[in-house]
């Protein structure tokens, strides 16, 4: 069902790329503005990966900081030669120095902020969509009538797996992908040590379940949108939020070995998931963007290394981990 585009200057945008929309699949026809620190750009472009999207959508890439006020002024900023930053690009469409540019373009007058990901359209010179959840789950599907079968087969989000996607899905946003930011956001105490119990509450529970399924995916055997969203928070965990964010109970290298050999796999052995995640652009841009919580914008340099490499790829071999402090447990059992 085709979403409304942009319903006024207060909204983002909504559409859809479909054979029955008017943004119709043609190869070159859409660019996605990007920025490699950012876990739900990340998400669209793994699907662009995932998908074999990367020679029919181009994309362009913000560099990590700086990020701008409160308010989200003047906003990310694109570099103006490709040498300037590594692996940023410049705005390979418009030339602009700021991705709020590009926002203007569509509409004069919006309001909002300027996020990534945002996917344009060349043809009608108007976003189509700037709503992460929705390129998750849109580019699955739009472009399949480009796409040999096997490209086509490929879905993250299948008929008899979408109960089990919607619940595990709904929890997680909450409570881990957008839950590190409530913990690490945090304006007093009080507040911090309200939010941070359900960020390992799930992670604890994403341990049991990896483990039950006996993987190598999340549900078991078939990778589904729940890894794109868990690999997407994970693979930043130990690098950023632990330290960052004072997400410290526990690390994922450490306190999760069923995870941790998940995140390893997903890295090392599944294509597209090493090859989107850029560490130097996710370290600095929270250590250098958020002056209030890291005001010299020191950027630590550990955890080493990165990625550990050797993985167990037997998942009942490895016996489930966890934090067992009691509100973390109390909120894990609510799950």
């Amino acid at each position: 069902m085709s979403r409304s585009v942009h319903a006024g200057p207060e909204d983002g945008w909504h559409a859809t790329v479909s054979p029955d929309s008017q943004f119709l699949p043609e190869k070159g026809r859409y660019h996605l503005y990007i920025g490699l620190f950012c876990p739900f750009a990340h998400r669209a472009n793994l699907v662009r990966h995932i998908k074999g999207l990367t020679d029919i959508i181009a994309i362009s890439v913000v560099k990590p900081y700086p990020k701008g006020d409160h308010k989200g002024w003047p906003g990310w900023q694109f570099p103006q030669s490709d040498e300037e930053y590594p692996d940023a690009t410049v705005d390979k469409l418009f030339g602009s120095k700021y991705l709020h540019e590009v926002y203007f373009k569509a509409d004069k007058e919006y309001k909002g902020r300027y996020f990534v990901p945002a996917l344009w359209d060349k043809k009608t010179k108007t976003l189509v969509n700037n709503e992460s959840a929705e390129l998750l789950r849109d580019l699955q599907t739009g472009f399949d009538s480009l796409l040999p079968p096997a490209q086509v087969r490929k879905t993250l989000y299948p008929a008899h797996l979408r109960s089990k996607i919607d619940e595990i899905s709904a929890w997680m946003q909450r409570d881990l992908n957008t839950g590190v930011y409530k913990a690490g956001f945090a304006p007093d105490q009080e507040t911090y040590e309200k939010n941070l119990p359900a960020v390992f509450g799930s992670l604890n529970k994403l341990e049991k379940i990896v483990h039950e399924n006996g993987g190598p995916y999340v549900l078991g055997k078939e990778m589904t949108e729940l890894d794109v969203r868990l690999y997407a928070t994970l693979v930043r965990f130990d690098v950023v939020y632990v330290q960052h964010f004072k997400c410290n109970l526990g690390m994922i290298r450490r306190e999760y070995p069923v995870l941790h050999a998940w995140l390893k796999r997903m890295y090392w052995a599944e294509p597209g998931y090493k090859e989107t995640t850029n560490f130097k652009h996710i370290k600095e841009n929270y250590t250098k963007s958020h002056q209030d919580i890291n005001p010299k914008a020191i950027t630590p340099v550990g955890p080493w290394p990165d990625i550990e490499e050797f993985y167990e790829e037997d998942y009942s071999k490895i016996k489930p981990g966890g934090v067992s402090m009691p509100e973390v447990l109390e909120h894990e059992a609510k799950l």
